[in-house]
C-alpha cells in the first residue's frame, strides 16, 4: 500500500474543511490545464487501491437510478421495473431513486457486485476522480474522500501538483 493511503480516512477526516476550499479554489483553475491532471492522476490512484478489498462506496452511499438505468437492471434481473422500485429503490429528498438501504442489496460478501455488468451509471463513473465533475461538485467530492480511498489519493496528489 502507498504511504500516503496509510490511515487515509482519518486523515480525510480531518483535512475535510481544508479540501472542500481546495476544491472550490480549484474551480477557478480551470481553463489553466488542472484537468488534464486527473486522467493520470486516476490511473496512479488505482495502482494502489483495489476496489473489491474496499467497496466503501457500496457500503456506505446509494448511486442515483436514472429511468434507463432502471430498465436496464430490470431487464438484467429479469423483473418488471415496478417491481424493482417497490423491492430496491425509494426516492430521497431530491427525488432521485437511490437504494433503500445500506450497503447495497447487490453487494455480495465478496464486495463483487451482482448486477456489475448492468450497474447503475454513477456506479460506472465513480469515483468520478478521471473528470470535470471531480472538481464541479466540491461537497460531493470532499465526502467521497473520506469514502473512497481513489479520491483521497487523487485530492492529496492534486494539492502537490497545483500550487494555489
Amino acid at each position: 500500500m502507498d504511504e500516503l493511503l496509510i490511515n487515509w480516512q482519518q486523515k480525510a477526516r480531518e483535512q475535510q474543511k481544508a479540501n472542500k476550499q481546495f476544491l472550490q479554489k480549484l474551480q477557478t483553475k480551470r481553463g489553466r490545464g488542472v484537468e488534464k491532471l486527473l486522467p493520470d492522476l486516476h490511473e496512479e490512484a488505482f495502482t494502489h487501491v483495489d476496489c473489491l478489498k474496499c467497496a466503501g462506496c457500496c457500503k456506505t452511499i446509494s448511486p442515483r437510478f436514472k429511468t434507463p438505468d432502471i430498465k436496464r437492471i430490470s431487464k438484467y434481473l429479469g423483473m418488471r421495473e415496478s417491481v424493482f422500485i417497490e423491492t430496491y429503490l425509494h426516492l430521497d429528498e431530491d427525488g432521485d431513486y437511490v437504494v433503500k438501504s445500506s450497503p447495497c442489496p447487490f453487494l455480495g460478501a465478496d464486495n463483487y457486485c451482482s448486477i456489475y455488468e448492468a450497474r447503475p451509471g454513477d456506479c460506472h463513473n465513480y469515483p468520478y476522480t478521471d473528470s470535470y465533475e471531480f472538481f464541479k461538485r466540491p461537497n460531493t467530492t470532499y465526502l467521497n474522500s473520506t469514502i473512497c480511498p481513489a479520491v483521497y489519493y487523487v485530492l492529496e496528489r492534486l494539492k502537490k501538483e497545483v500550487k494555489l
